[in-house]
């Protein structure tokens, strides 16, 4: 899986600058419509504040008017004449009276009514029928238009009797309504009042404008405008500035190190990127792991520095030989580089990967370097889906993981190039189901001890057996060794194994010394993993002790790669050992190139000749000379020889006759459960 930096990366890539710029769009939109609510509010406030005055100056006159039909005072005439305009209607629609000058068309009793209120007006004694509130969309068009509009009547006459009993009016208020003066501008219109008697008065009026009105929604019309403005222009800017910082982040983030070019970062976000275009759906891609080997001892024998410049060399060569468009290639760590192909045939990629390599080779004139290449193919989306995935789904990593499992299944030193496939996919599917199981199999004792004898060439007797493991699993059956004991050795589970296997044998030799059998020495194997323990030869005595059985039935086997590690250390172990009883041997001695060096320094009781020498069958000339020689520098060392992986009777004589101690192979017998061994023992001691 990605680790916290990828994923953080991940979710950088997937965010792009839309959601701050959607939501500088969504503040400069509230910003803009405020003050726009603003503008209008203080726009309408001011509408009927005038309209208002307006509507209580006509309302004043009607009630002026009927009160001059009532009873005349010159105060009362004095107001209706200083009246602009103003009609009065009888209940048929006919104009019964005109003051001033009138411009409403109100012939043939034909009148406008734009707020819907001639129903209202119809029906005797229904004023409370009439709205109570302004269309301000229908007033600005009547206003415009210089239609009439009509207000119902509020009855906020401001009128009161005299001593004398006859109606006068106080108008301070009304009268400096009705004598205003006109403002800056002023738009008229018609008011329309019903009476008292059924009649209608029509009355002219004004909707004023000052100029230090229009001044003021100028200027807040201006401040709106300025602050769009300035805030559009700071959307602009900050989004321009995290743009290119947001670049210059991500050249310095995606940058290697090493090459100055592409790293794995890049690699990983950019080669899912193109992956996942509808563009590339049916198209095929193969993802390389590939090994500058020995990169580490080309920098030892010259410097960091000239390393790190072969490195670039080898940046630029695998680019070179991309399509940039549709291809990506970055330095991946260390000595690993990481490239995605575009391929149509097998062979033709395997083609492109040997003349990357080829050129490789010979980036430096005085050296021929070895590049081993790891690929994973990823096929179409198509057949993809017939396999029941997606390319959504996909992770990069995966992929460059399956590439070096692919790169690590080669061995030697000159350049090669592997291809990931089913077969190791059900390897690693085995190792992941070995790993699961492991403990409960330990716990439930699924591991099983076989003995293999050990047979005096000579005489045919038994002279000892080799302890060896089988995992008798309840859903695999029966497991041989080589399927999870070098599983064990790389993940440390070995070392547990190895105490169960002497706890086991010890157990066992206990119990057939306490049967009566003349017991021979059993051999344990010991896997170097423990000599990083400076107790171990007292963990092993201990084992035995704890079981009771003697320490001289107890032989200790060591693997000749073992004396490759620590050697003091080892040394140490083998000396603690011989002083508490047990006898140590080596194992596979002739499969490695430091065995005469090892003889020399430790003190071995058992040295094991190699399968190997003796798997070709009769042993040819130069193998017989070997075999000899090594028989003969044991016992001038003291040291007893077994001879493992024996099959055919000519073996047998060969090693006889050079004196072999102890042949072990299918010749005498195979590896047999405890129960087979023990009958094995029982015969062998009516023999003797």
């Amino acid at each position: 899986m990605a680790n916290l930096k990828e994923q953080k990366l991940r979710k950088l890539k997937r965010s792009n600058l839309s959601g701050s710029l959607i939501g500088f769009i969504v503040i400069e939109l509230i910003v803009f419509v405020s003050f726009a609510v603003m503008l209008e509010v203080f726009g309408l406030y001011i509408t009927d504040s005038k309209l208002s005055s307006e509507v209580e100056r006509v309302l004043g006159i009607a009630k002026i008017y009927q009160l001059s039909a009532a009873d005349k005072t010159s105060k009362t005439d004095q107001v209706l004449d200083e009246t602009e305009a103003y009609l009065i209607l009888d209940e048929k629609g006919n104009v019964v009276k005109v003051n001033g000058e009138n411009t409403c068309n109100l012939e043939g009793g034909r009148r406008i009514d734009i707020l819907g209120l001639s129903r209202a007006l119809d029906e005797e004694g229904s004023a409370d029928l009439l709205p109570h509130s302004i269309d301000h969309a229908e007033l600005a068009k009547a206003i415009m238009e210089n239609a009439p509009v009509m207000y119902p009547d509020t009855g906020n006459a401001v009128i009161t009797p005299d001593e004398d009993g006859h109606i006068q009016i106080d108008f301070p208020k009304l009268k400096d309504i009705l004598m205003k003066e006109r403002g800056d501008a002023a738009l008229p219109f018609w008011i329309e009042v019903r009476l008292d008697d059924g009649m209608r008065m029509v009355c002219k009026a004004y909707f004023n404008v000052f100029f230090r009105e229009i001044m003021i929604i100028s200027a807040l019309s201006v401040i709106i405008l300025v602050l769009a403005v300035a805030m559009l222009i700071f959307i602009i800017v900050y989004l321009c500035k995290t743009i290119r910082n947001r670049k210059r982040m991500n050249e310095v983030f995606f940058m290697d190190e090493v090459t100055g070019k592409h790293n794995w970062l890049w690699f990983m976000v950019n080669s899912e990127r193109l992956l996942k275009k509808r563009s590339n759906e049916d198209n095929k891609y193969a993802i390389l792991d590939i090994v500058f080997v020995n990169y580490r001892n080309f920098c030892v024998c010259h410097s960091v520095e000239e390393g790190e410049r072969m490195l670039k060399i080898v940046d630029e060569v695998i680019n070179r030989h991309l399509d940039q468009r549709k291809e990506l290639a970055a330095h991946h760590s260390a000595a690993h580089f990481a490239a995605m192909l575009l391929y149509t045939d097998e062979e033709a990629l395997k083609g492109r990967i040997r003349n990357i390599v080829n050129e490789l080779e010979v980036i430096n004139e005085d050296h021929k370097f070895s590049f081993w290449v790891g690929v994973d193919r990823i096929e179409s989306l198509s057949k993809e889906k017939g396999a029941g995935s997606k390319r959504k789904d996909i992770d990069i990593e995966i992929n460059y993981n399956n590439a070096g499992a692919a790169r690590s299944t080669i061995t030697g030193g000159d350049s090669a190039i592997a291809f990931f496939d089913d077969k190791m996919v059900e390897e690693q599917r085995w190792i992941d189901r070995i790993n699961e199981n492991r403990r409960k199999a330990l716990d439930n004792e699924e591991f099983i001890v076989y003995y293999q004898p050990k047979y005096d060439p000579r005489t045919n007797e038994l002279r000892g057996a080799e302890a060896l493991i089988r995992w008798k699993s309840p859903e695999d059956g029966m497991i041989s060794p080589g399927r999870f004991i070098p599983i064990f050795e790389k993940n440390g589970f070995i070392t547990e194994i190895d105490h169960y296997m002497l706890r086991h044998v010890a157990t066992d030799q206990k119990k057939w010394l306490d049967k009566g059998y003349e017991c021979v020495p059993v051999s344990v194997n010991v896997s170097r993993a423990h000599f990083i323990e400076s107790d171990l030869a007292e963990q092993i005595r201990d084992i035995v002790d704890a079981a009771g059985t003697p320490r001289r039935l107890i032989e200790i086997e060591l693997t000749e790669s073992a004396f490759f590690d620590d050697k003091n250390a080892l040394i140490y172990t083998i000396g603690k050992l011989k002083e508490y009883g047990f006898t140590v041997s080596m194992d596979d001695f002739g499969s490695g190139y430091s065995s005469l060096n090892s003889l020399k320094e430790m003190p071995l009781d058992v040295l094991k000749l190699d399968a190997e020498f003796f798997r070709s069958g009769d042993t040819d000339d130069r193998g017989r000379i070997v075999v000899a020689e090594a028989i003969k520098l044991a016992k001038n060392l003291n040291m007893k020889t077994v001879a493992e992986g024996v099959e055919i009777k000519e073996q047998v004589d060969f090693l006889a006759n050079e004196g072999c101690d102890m042949i072990q192979g299918f010749y005498f017998a195979r590896p047999m459960p405890g129960d087979e061994y023990e009958e094995k023992m029982a015969k062998n001691a009516k023999n003797v």
